[in-house]
């Protein structure tokens, strides 16, 4: 017997559903199964996390690929929510996540996020333009973007409901993030994973 997946009325009714196991988009009301991430992508943000905590970042702040963001749904077919591959999330949102690691919109928003490009122009795209609008209007101060196959790191800092650029950095230049402007770390460490 096939099983046909629910829709969803509001945002609401989709997180106090609990029959899901997976990550999943929420899209005009349908659930979309999000695929598996690739080794490389899921290897940087891992590595990442480790850095940062080896950098005195808080554990319990700092979640790799696991965390649910809700958006603004700026376009159709745009999601409700995302997943981003890496967030910092502030001490306020401790106690707002114990049932269940998802930071909806009537709550502050992360201190950052990050996504690590997978191949192919869709991938890039959607993180370099469907997910920026979304987490600009979401009201993240700070977006990362990871390019594996140009081996660099775009930093956009928040500034009048739009991002803007920091810098790219590749090599051994230091990043620099307004957010965390101690911050200890170049795109080669981030890349030595391979």
């Amino acid at each position: 017997m096939v099983q046909s997946r629910p829709r969803f009325a509001t945002f609401e009714d989709y997180l106090a559903y609990e029959g899901l196991e997976g990550r999943y988009e929420l899209i005009e009301g349908e659930l979309v199964e999000l695929p598996p991430e690739s080794e490389w992508n899921l290897s940087i943000a891992n590595y990442l996390y480790f850095l940062l905590v080896a950098q005195n970042f808080s554990a319990r702040l700092v979640h790799p690929g696991k965390c649910e963001l809700q958006v603004p749904v700026l376009q159709p077919k745009d999601p409700a929510n995302r997943f981003p591959d890496l967030v910092i999330l502030r001490e306020e949102h401790l106690p707002l996540t114990q049932r269940r690691l998802t930071i909806t919109l009537d709550m502050p928003p992360p201190q950052l996020v990050v996504e690590v490009v997978s191949p192919g122009q869709a991938n890039r795209e959607r993180d370099y333009h469907r997910k920026r609008d979304q987490y600009a209007m979401r009201g993240i101060p700070e977006y990362w973007i990871i390019n594996p196959e140009e081996q660099v790191v775009m930093v956009l800092q928040l500034r009048n409901d739009r991002y803007v650029e920091v810098g790219i950095f590749q090599g051994t230049t230091p990043i620099t993030s307004p957010t965390f402007p101690n911050l200890a770390l170049t795109a080669d460490q981030i890349f030595r994973i391979a």
